[in-house]
């Protein structure tokens, strides 16, 4: 995006347009993030297939909680943005203003990642204490609610336990984010389940709007980016999973000897393609759609 009226931040992956007093734009580019880095090297259609799969999931979910998304269409833009409308396509969201809750909220449904490593340290994740046994990515008893601080650009997220997110939103806000928390997971479950897919844990976002106090599900929903996706098929405990998510990227930069300090690595052309694969094979088996005519139609819209 090249519109400089209007422009409210950039985070690791969206861009923020203030459009009118009523309505933000929310860009979603190409930038991929890993280990709390901006990688230097962009996934094509990345952005894309994350817009595409929040519009969908915004519009299932709409039952059980409200959301930001107000339209998708650039052309409703004022004419500030007619230029840009072209690389608007498909990866802008029209949106209600919010007030970002200051905590990501995560709900996991199987043991990995940061919780795989806090379980073999203390047994437990997020201050909840899990069964002694557990193997790498097994499904746990029940879905559980550990959230994390929300970090500014370039610092690192830190997991926190409920008080820690009673501290930081207070006590009914917490309770009202973790049961929709857990209803969205199960719900996302579900139904990525009927496209062959597992949906290991995943982070949701929330924000109070601005103009009625009510609370919105916000920024995305049940991507790649925010969520860990399993392939069903193949899915045997005790190890990582082959997955269609940035898990990818994350196991190359392991093996590449990185220090997880920015600037990070180039990819190579092989990440970035596999990449991209697993990132419209995500969107194509959970919506059922053609990415290719998802591009084409958000086009001519």
């Amino acid at each position: 995006m090249t519109v400089a009226e209007g422009f409210v931040r950039s985070g690791k992956v969206r861009d923020l347009y203030r459009v009118d007093a009523d309505r933000l734009l929310l860009v979603a580019s190409d930038r991929l993030s890993a280990f709390d880095v901006v990688l230097p090297t962009p996934i094509p259609d990345k952005g894309r297939v994350l817009t595409g799969l929040s519009r969908f999931w915004f519009a299932e979910t709409a039952g059980l909680v409200a959301n930001h998304l107000l339209g998708t269409d650039p052309t409703e833009l004022p004419p500030t943005f007619a230029a840009q409308v072209p690389e608007l396509r498909g990866r802008s969201m029209i949106c209600r203003p919010a007030r970002v809750l200051p905590i990501e909220v995560i709900v996991r449904g199987y043991l990995s990642g940061s919780g795989w490593k806090d379980y073999l340290r203390t047994g437990a994740v997020g201050g909840i204490t899990l069964p002694a046994g557990l193997r790498e990515s097994e499904r746990l008893p029940e879905p559980i609610f550990t959230p994390s601080t929300k970090a500014e650009l370039g610092a690192h997220d830190e997991n926190i336990d409920y008080a820690g997110a009673v501290t930081l939103v207070g006590a009914a806000m917490a309770v009202r984010v973790r049961d929709l928390a857990l209803a969205l997971y199960a719900f996302g479950r579900d139904r990525a389940e009927q496209a062959g897919i597992i949906l290991a844990d995943t982070k949701f976002e929330f924000g109070i709007d601005e103009a009625n106090g009510e609370l919105l599900l916000i920024d995305e929903v049940l991507t790649p980016d925010s969520s860990r996706f399993w392939d069903a098929s193949t899915y045997e405990p005790g190890g990582p999973q082959a997955s269609h998510d940035k898990q990818f990227v994350r196991d190359w930069l392991e093996a590449s000897g990185w220090d997880k300090t920015a600037p990070g690595p180039d990819l190579p052309d092989a990440v970035v393609a596999g990449t991209r694969a697993r990132y419209v094979e995500a969107f194509e088996r959970i919506t059922g759609a053609s990415f290719d005519r998802y591009l084409e139609e958000d086009r001519i819209a």
